[in-house]
C-alpha cells in the first residue's frame, strides 16, 4: 500500500476470484510508472484493450508544512503519472478500434480538499482535468472518459475509517456505476462522480453571473471590494460550458476599452514620432523563417498586422501558409486568416515576448478579426523563432 515493496498477493487475490466465477483473468505486477508493460500483458493475453481503470493508489499523509518533496513527487508518480502512462500505451489500440473507455479515479479530497492531504488532494484533482481533456479529445473516436470519486474500505481507507465503517463500505457498492460507465451503450464522457454505499451522483462547476466593471475606467482593489455580494453571490448560478465560451461575456466589455484615452498618443504628443518598431522586428523575423520551416507547417495561417504610431499607420503580413514562409510590408497578396490591429509598442511587446497575444486582447489593446483559437495559436508559434531584440 506505501509503493515502497512489490506484493503479488493482492491482484493475485482478484484473478483468483475473478477465476472463480468462471471469468478469466491475468495479473501483471509492474508499476503503473511502466504502463506500457501493463497494457501489453493485456494484448498478449487478450489480444486487444477496450478499458482501462486507473485505480492504482498510495498515501503520503502529514502537513503540509512537514511534507518531504519525496512525500510530494511520489504521490504524483503514481497517481498522476502512473494514469498518464497506462492511458498513454492503451489510447492507440482505443484510436485504432474506435472505441474505449477510461475511468479515473479521484476522491473527495481532491474535490474538496482534506487537511493533512495537500498532495494527495492536489494529484486527485488533476486526474479530473485530466479526465476532461481526454474526453474532448476521444469524443470523436468513440474513446470516453469519465472520473470517479468513490468512498470505500480499502487498505487505505482502514488508516483513516473504524473497521466497522470499512467494512461497511464495500468496493462492490461502487463497481456497478463502474461498469455501466465502461459499458458500450454508455455515451456519459467528461463526467464526475461521487459514489459511496449505493449513492451515486454527478458533479458539476457552477458559476455566479459576476459582475463587469467597464474597460474605459480606471478600476483596482476598491471597485472589486465594492462588488464583492455580486461576485460572490450564486443566487442566480449559471452552469458553465466550457472556456472558450467566456469569451461571450467578455467582448463586449472589451468593446468599452475604445472608449478609453490611449496614454501612447498621449505620450506622442510630447515627443518627436520616430520609425516603427516595426520594421526592425519584423525584418528579424523574416530572416529567421528560412532555418524554421516547421513555423509554417505548425501555423498554416496568413496575418495581417495592422499597426499604428502616433497618427501614423503600418500593414505588415506574416504569410506562414504558402510555400517556406514569407514576411513583407504591404496587404497580404490574398485574404487573409487573421489580422491584428495594436499599437507599434504593443506589437514589440507582442514579438519580443514580453506579452502574450492573450493578454493584449484581453486588454483590449489587441484586436482580432478571425478565429480566436488561430490566434492564440500564434504565441504558441512564435516561440519557435529567436526572440528578436531592438
Amino acid at each position: 500500500m506505501s509503493g515502497s515493496s512489490t506484493s503479488a498477493t493482492p491482484a493475485q487475490k482478484v484473478v483468483d476470484e475473478i477465476k472463480a466465477q468462471g471469468g478469466k483473468a491475468v495479473a501483471n505486477y509492474d508499476s503503473v510508472e511502466n504502463g506500457d508493460k501493463i497494457i501489453k500483458a493485456a494484448i498478449d493475453n487478450f489480444g486487444r484493450v477496450d478499458i482501462v481503470i486507473n485505480n492504482a493508489g498510495i498515501l503520503r499523509d502529514t502537513s503540509f508544512h512537514k511534507m518531504t518533496d519525496e512525500q510530494w513527487d511520489i504521490i504524483f508518480k503514481v497517481h498522476v503519472y502512473g494514469a498518464y502512462k497506462v492511458t498513454k500505451a492503451a489510447w492507440p489500440y482505443f484510436r485504432e478500434q474506435k472505441y474505449g473507455r477510461v475511468i479515473n479515479t479521484s476522491s473527495a479530497a481532491g474535490i474538496y480538499g482534506n487537511f493533512g492531504q495537500v498532495n494527495y488532494s492536489a494529484a486527485k484533482l488533476a486526474l479530473v482535468a485530466f479526465s476532461n481533456s481526454l474526453a474532448l479529445e476521444g469524443a470523436k473516436l468513440n474513446i470516453h472518459t469519465n472520473t470517479i470519486a468513490p468512498l470505500a474500505g480499502s487498505r487505505m481507507t482502514e488508516t483513516v475509517m473504524p473497521p466497522d465503517l470499512v467494512k461497511s463500505l464495500k468496493p462492490e457498492y461502487v463497481a456497478p456505476l463502474v461498469g455501466y460507465l465502461c459499458h458500450e451503450s454508455c455515451k456519459e464522457n467528461g463526467g464526475l462522480f461521487e459514489v459511496a454505499a449505493g449513492w451515486f451522483a454527478k458533479l458539476r462547476w457552477q458559476r455566479t453571473q459576476g459582475t463587469i466593471l467597464p474597460l474605459n475606467k480606471p478600476f483596482g482593489p476598491e471597485e472589486v471590494k465594492a462588488e464583492w455580494k455580486k461576485i460572490t453571490d450564486f443566487t442566480d448560478a449559471e452552469i458553465p460550458d466550457g472556456g472558450p465560451a467566456i469569451f461571450a461575456k467578455l467582448m463586449p466589455n472589451l468593446e468599452t476599452a475604445k472608449q478609453a484615452p490611449e496614454p501612447e498618443k498621449k505620450a506622442a504628443a510630447s515627443s518627436p514620432a520616430s520609425d516603427f518598431k516595426a520594421t526592425h522586428l519584423f525584418k528579424v523575423l523574416s530572416d529567421a523563417l528560412p532555418a524554421n520551416p516547421e513555423v509554417v507547417t505548425k501555423m498554416q495561417a496568413i496575418i495581417a498586422f495592422h499597426v499604428s504610431k502616433d497618427s501614423k499607420k503600418q500593414t505588415w503580413t506574416v504569410d506562414l501558409k504558402n510555400g517556406k514562409g514569407s514576411i513583407y510590408e504591404g496587404a497580404p497578396k490574398s485574404n487573409p486568416d487573421l489580422q491584428f490591429t495594436l499599437s507599434d509598442s504593443d506589437l514589440a511587446k507582442l514579438i519580443e515576448r514580453k506579452e502574450n497575444a492573450q493578454n493584449l486582447f484581453m486588454t483590449g489593446k489587441l484586436k482580432i478579426k478571425g478565429p480566436l483559437p488561430l490566434a492564440m495559436k500564434f504565441d504558441t508559434v512564435l516561440k519557435v523563432l529567436p526572440t528578436p531584440k531592438l
